[in-house]
């Protein structure tokens, strides 16, 4: 098990320690007022943890403390490191970013595209272009969610049982198999839309190396970085350090959420008790703070900690780099209704990660390049390699819609930044 520890004063790493205290008391109110059960937040600079906090509880009934060496579901913040277990076969030359998908996943190999039309009366083409690896990485492959609710071909996913993006009985290889018979949104490469990709990429991941996606995380990530409690599953032992999921409430008591008046209630999380049928390279991980503190340092320190290196700097500069059409955010290129929203101005996306492209546009102070993630039980790392600073977030809550947690803590931790 690691650890999580603070390595120095705020005032030495360039960091205000009020500022820093403001921020742990907005989070704080959050938790007494009832709108988060609990919170971690770990603010480094150059690498060095100087501001690590830890408040409220990690099982709201049985009153226990959120503390450093808590276990998070961490959701899409997996995606990032599905993104570095296929660049590291990249380098290794058994695969490319501009190898078609279908050469790995023949299901793939002719993909058609939406052209009109609704449910039995979709009709389609031939997609213009072959769906690229690259494509996956970026969100430019034209899949799309269930939840969506805004293009036809997101009613096809719910029609094939598809709503939590897993096709029912089966495991990674059946359920990227089930999205290949659907139809693509549009041509590869040409637009951006937030998506299954990275489960079809964690499906590459296995055909390439011919092992399992856990497996290959932990011989090639977790294990040479010391991400002791990283993983797919919790055991016996690290149950008890594991954080409750909890879900916003509507008030009225019927949403299935733990109750009424508003506020949180327990709700069902990812089945991580015992090894998961479905090994998702999308979401499927959990994760100390320690463990994400690790992983971070390897990005930030561009492919290298403490001696093992597990990418070439050149490769981490690619990753964490805007690949979207002609260089333009989220906002701009951004094919559902879903993405036109005033937070994706400014942001790009590269490889697993999001990028800032125009600090000028975001919504919230942010450094050129800064890049990260977020995960839907309202967790997030980023790191911005302007300020060498990093930050990461972790609570266990599933909105029931958009809240304003990850814009508060971006202007907070920016306004700790004195240096």
């Amino acid at each position: 098990m690691g650890l999580l520890r603070q390595e120095a004063d705020p005032e030495e790493t360039g960091l205000d320690a009020k500022a820093l205290d403001r921020m742990d008391r907005y989070f704080a109110r959050e938790v007494d007022e009832g709108r988060l059960p609990g919170f971690l937040v770990s603010v480094a600079r150059g690498g060095r943890i100087a501001h690590l906090t830890a408040y409220g509880r990690r099982d709201v009934a049985a009153g226990l403390p959120v503390e450093s060496d808590t276990l998070w579901r961490i959701y899409s913040m997996t995606k990032p490191v599905t993104a570095v277990a296929a660049l590291t076969l990249v380098e290794e030359g058994r695969l490319s970013l501009d190898d078609p998908v279908g050469r790995h996943l023949p299901a793939f190999a002719e993909p058609r595209v939406y052209e009109s039309g609704s449910g039995d009366g979709i009709r389609t083409r031939p997609a213009a272009g072959p769906l690229l690896v690259r494509h996956l990485m970026s969100h430019t492959a034209g899949l799309t969610f269930a939840f969506y609710h805004a293009h036809p071909v997101d009613a096809l996913y719910r029609a094939a049982g598809l709503d939590s993006s897993v096709a029912p009985g089966t495991d990674l290889a059946g359920t990227v198999d089930a999205y290949a018979r659907l139809p693509l949104q549009f041509d590869p490469g040409t637009q951006w839309n937030y998506s299954v990709a990275s489960n079809v990429l964690g499906r590459i991941v296995e055909v390439v190396s011919g092992q399992p996606l856990d497996v290959f995380f932990s011989e090639r990530i977790f294990g040479p970085l010391g991400m002791t409690d990283a993983g797919f599953q919790v055991s016996d032992e690290q149950a008890p350090r594991l954080a409750e999921l909890y879900g916003e409430t509507d008030g009225s008591g019927d949403d299935g959420s733990g109750g009424g008046g508003g506020g949180i209630g327990p709700v069902a999380g990812l089945p991580l008790h015992g090894r998961p049928r479905f090994l998702s390279g999308s979401g499927g991980m959990v994760a100390s703070a320690h463990d994400m503190h690790r992983f971070t340092e390897l990005l930030r320190r561009r492919g290298e900690v403490d001696g093992v290196r597990l990418l070439a700097p050149r490769t981490v500069d690619l990753m964490t780099r805007n690949h979207l059409p002609g260089g333009a955010d989220l906002r701009a290129v951004g094919s559902r209704p879903a993405h036109d929203d005033p937070g994706n101005e400014g942001i790009g996306f590269g490889l697993g990660v999001s990028v800032v492209v125009d600090p000028s546009r975001t919504q919230t102070p942010s450094g050129l390049g800064t890049y990260g993630w977020t995960g839907v039980a309202t967790t997030a790392f980023w790191v911005d390699p302007g300020r060498d600073l990093t930050v990461q977030f972790y609570t266990q809550v599933r909105p029931r819609s958009s809240h304003t947690v990850f814009r508060d803590l971006r202007r907070l931790a920016h306004e700790a930044v004195t240096g």
